[in-house]
């Protein structure tokens, strides 16, 4: 097995991968960005990879979104990882002498408040990764050329040699990064009564109540919802899809019945995967909403002719 992952070494996307027991052992792929890592898989260069999804402080990860819906890969695992970040710099740097700062988009969402208070002034630079900051300043100092930036925002094990200016700096000290590992088509996790499945949704047309009428069939089957997002579809300016995911597996009869429901009113249903949670969190399932109660339901109908 050969797994990718959004590198370079020292992201956290790779501390994800490293948690995921089955990778132990096998050959780790870095890629410089998610869409490199995806299309790898879609290609078969790697058998899954390990990329970012979402975040409890900006949501989801559009470039993991939109690239799952447009490769129709699938989802076949998720790691959680807490997200701790540290100010690194070359050996004599203060923070009053930092003007920019690199780091990955959604790092520096997460740590901005921080910069404000103790590098005001300082400018954000975007790098490809949380590792790429660090790993460009430490560059420029060994080739004797002008640093990109002052400092960079990393994770702690993408410091290397550079000068720790500060430690635990984001905003919001319980942070944590949802990863998912990604595989092509036909790889289906069994159930384990705490699972996920995720899906995008396409409207016939704009019109009020489009997206209620797809919601319903989830509502009229107990089934929750923990992300729902929309993304634009690229048709036209206001087209939009809806990337969802809810409590559930493709096998549990609620779910393989809103799915159906589905097809017959959306204009396109996209099965991007069922697959364990890692809280380890069972639905609450109501007693209507159970396999039993759909299997009873089914029986009923057949006695009747």
């Amino acid at each position: 097995m050969r797994y990718g992952y959004f590198g370079p070494e020292g992201t956290f996307t790779q501390a994800a991968l490293l948690s995921w027991r089955p990778a132990q052992g096998a050959e780790h792929v870095p890629f410089a960005t998610v869409d490199a890592a995806l299309r790898a898989v879609q290609s078969g260069d790697v058998d899954s990879a390990m990329v970012p999804i979402e975040n409890s402080i900006e949501g989801g990860v559009p470039a993991t979104i939109d690239a799952l819906n447009a490769l129709q890969l699938v989802i076949v695992g998720e790691v959680l990882v807490p997200i701790t970040f540290v100010l690194v710099a070359p050996s004599g740097t203060t923070l009053a002498d930092i003007r920019t700062i690199g780091t990955h988009s959604h790092a520096w969402a997460q740590v901005r408040g921080w910069a404000a208070a103790n590098t005001p002034g300082a400018t954000y630079v975007p790098a490809l990764s949380t590792a790429a900051g660090p790993q460009a300043l430490e560059a420029a100092l060994a080739a004797g050329e002008p640093a990109p930036y002052d400092a960079a925002v990393c994770a702690p094990v993408a410091a290397g040699g550079l000068e720790v200016l500060a430690e635990d700096i984001g905003d919001n000290k319980s942070a944590v990064t949802r990863f998912v590992l990604v595989a092509r088509p036909g790889w289906l996790p069994t159930p384990t009564g705490f699972d996920k499945t995720t899906l995008v949704l396409y409207q016939h047309s704009d019109r009020a109540g489009g997206l209620l009428e797809l919601l319903e069939q989830f509502a009229t089957r107990g089934i929750n919802l923990t992300r729902l997002e929309s993304r634009p579809t690229g048709a036209a300016m206001g087209s939009y899809c809806f990337s969802i995911d809810l409590e559930g597996h493709l096998r549990d009869e609620r779910v393989a019945d809103a799915l159906l429901g589905l097809r017959r009113t959306a204009a396109d249903v996209r099965f991007l995967g069922s697959y364990p949670r890692a809280d380890l969190r069972a639905a609450t399932v109501e007693p209507a909403a159970t396999d039993a109660a759909f299997a009873d339901a089914r029986e009923w109908l057949r006695s009747l002719g």
